[in-house]
């Protein structure tokens, strides 16, 4: 078949990873340690500049007694502080956990109990705010702030729209800490067994647990992507994705460094800051959500110069409707390309590959994600377990050195969700007769109205194609006739009304009767985690309370 040859060409191409991030970062600074690491707005850092301040952080959480496999938390938006601490809590032997900037107070609370946080980073007007109180009841005895004004001058107001605040006397100043140098310590030097991050997932439905990334893993689908881009050489990529993400860890900050590339960060997403950076830094790659190329697409100073710079830009951390993929190649002149992975296999196990478009499902509509990559296995399993033929739809799962061994201190839900290794996603999906892999949904987020099936992606994709909508999410909700009934968010694009009932007769005309949703109720904005996703639970609430 095809599609066997097409995969197993694909293993026979093995990559080779370096050890850990730390390895390849060292390379880097020994090859070319004058190149800009780091460019945030108009501020500059090279490598051999960003080896010696996160020496002086790890020497310093070091001397604070933050020991070997300690947990250290970093809560912040993309910035250099980020990379920096990320560097030099791996330099001091200790394991990070990312922590999403925009939890509050008792989902912090809960990573840093979870986790066992020794030490924490965060801004300083976060820790003023809320998080002096949320580590004082927890496991953390070390704490450094940053100012995210520093290492750089624009002041940006659409993004950077505070003042600085007094240092905080219970707390160190990372810069500061960073600037004063020292070793990092002797004798911590990490393996690729070793956890490099405790990343929590995003709480789409329950409570947030922690996927233990291996340094193995990161250094695996780091030089993958880097491998797969194929972009020039010391290319700059731009940080669109939050670092704090395993989306941007892993495909932005980590192949960068892999290509020993430059890395564009503007603190948070802003649709004008974002266009702003395209034409300066002229970046060559990009990864985001769905949802920010929505945004960057409808902007009015929008227009296809800002996307010349790139070889490559890719969505991922949220599906991607074929819609977009077909507005942005008209408007801009730029394909957007496909992927899938989670934060159980280190972002990426299958992707679009270079030169390559990934076709649409004629049956379904559904735009491919991408075939499996080298050294990993993709199965299509029915609900026993057993592989379902090719088109059928089933579980997918994922074999591969990106997944990872577990959650952190939660046994028996590794063993449920990881048996002998093969990550069960929870995704249901299947894979045509060329190796390409097509995701139709969430398993639990099936509707059974009068007990047929529907997906949401599939009347999502069907909203998608109307003009009016830039937003679009399906849920099931109550009915006491067919004991669920489909319902429909969308948001607007701006200047383009559509009524409701203008919605349901455009997904009438495209799908099967049980399939078209009831109701359509049209907000200003979905709610969406910070990494794009949109929050099908909160909609899920909003329905069965009527509102």
């Amino acid at each position: 078949m095809p599609w066997l040859k097409q995969l197993d060409e694909a293993q026979r191409a093995p990559v080779q990873p370096p050890e850990t991030m730390l390895h390849a970062f060292r390379e880097a600074v020994r090859t070319v340690p004058e190149r800009t690491a780091l460019a945030y707005f108009d501020g500059r850092i090279s490598y051999r500049e960003a080896d010696g301040l996160s020496d002086g952080i790890a020497a310093h959480l070091a001397s604070r007694g933050l020991g070997h496999g300690d947990r250290l938390a970093l809560m912040l938006q993309n910035t250099p502080h980020y990379v920096l601490a990320l560097l030099g809590a791996w330099k001091a032997g200790a394991v990070v956990v990312p922590v999403n900037p925009m939890y509050k107070a008792a989902e912090v609370a809960h990573v840093l109990h979870d986790a066992e946080v020794t030490a924490l980073v965060c801004g300083e007007r976060a820790w003023e705010g809320y998080l002096r109180a949320a580590a004082a009841d927890s496991p953390v005895r070390i704490a450094l702030t940053v100012c995210e004004l520093d290492l750089q001058s624009r002041d940006d107001e659409r993004v950077l729209d505070f003042a600085r605040t007094e240092p905080a006397e219970d707390a160190d100043d990372l810069l500061a800490v960073a600037r004063a140098g020292g070793a990092a310590p002797a004798g911590r030097e990490l393996t690729g067994g070793d956890i490099a991050l405790i990343s929590y997932t995003s709480g789409t439905s329950g409570a947030p647990k922690g996927a233990m990334n291996t340094h193995a893993n990161i250094a695996y689908n780091a030089e993958r992507q880097h491998t797969g881009l194929q972009l020039p050489e010391g290319a700059c990529i731009f940080a669109l994705a939050p670092l704090f993400h395993i989306t941007g860890m892993v495909c932005e900050l980590s192949a960068c460094i892999a290509g020993a590339g430059t890395l564009a960060l503007a603190y948070r997403f802003e649709a004008g800051v974002v266009l702003d950076a395209f034409l300066e830094h002229e970046p060559a790659f990009a990864v985001g959500p769905s949802t920010a190329y929505m945004a960057l697409a409808a902007h009015p100073a929008a227009t296809r110069q800002h996307f010349a710079s790139f070889h490559v830009l890719s969505s991922g951390g949220a599906p991607l409707p074929p819609a977009l993929v077909e507005k942005l190649g008209a408007a801009f002149g730029t394909y957007l390309r496909n992927g899938y992975g989670l934060t159980e296999c280190t972002a990426p196990c299958a992707s679009v590959p270079p030169g390559k478009q990934a076709p649409v499902d004629p049956a379904s509509g559904t735009l491919a994600v991408g075939v499996p990559g080298p050294d990993t296995v993709v199965r299509i399993v029915d609900d026993e377990g057993r592989p379902v033929p090719l088109g059928e739809q089933g579980e997918i799962t994922v074999r591969g050195p990106q997944v990872v061994p577990g959650y952190w201190r939660r046994p028996e839900e590794s063993a449920a969700a990881i048996p002998d290794g093969e990550l069960l996603t929870g995704d249901i999906g299947f894979m045509d007769e060329d190796g390409w892999l097509y995701v139709v949904d969430r398993k639990k987020d099936m509707i059974n109205a009068s007990g047929f099936k529907v997906w949401p992606r599939e009347v999502e994709d069907v909203l998608y194609s109307h003009p009016a909508v830039r937003e679009a999410a399906v849920v099931g909700v109550g009915d006491a006739y067919r004991g669920e009934t489909v319902r429909a968010y969308v948001s607007l694009r701006p200047g383009t009304p559509a009524a409701p009932d203008e919605l349901i007769g455009h997904c009438k005309e495209r799908l099967a009767a049980y399939k078209y949703p009831r109701q359509v109720e049209i907000l200003d904005d979905l709610p969406k985690t910070t990494s794009g996703k949109i929050l099908r639970r909160e909609l899920r609430s909003r329905g069965d309370s009527g509102e």
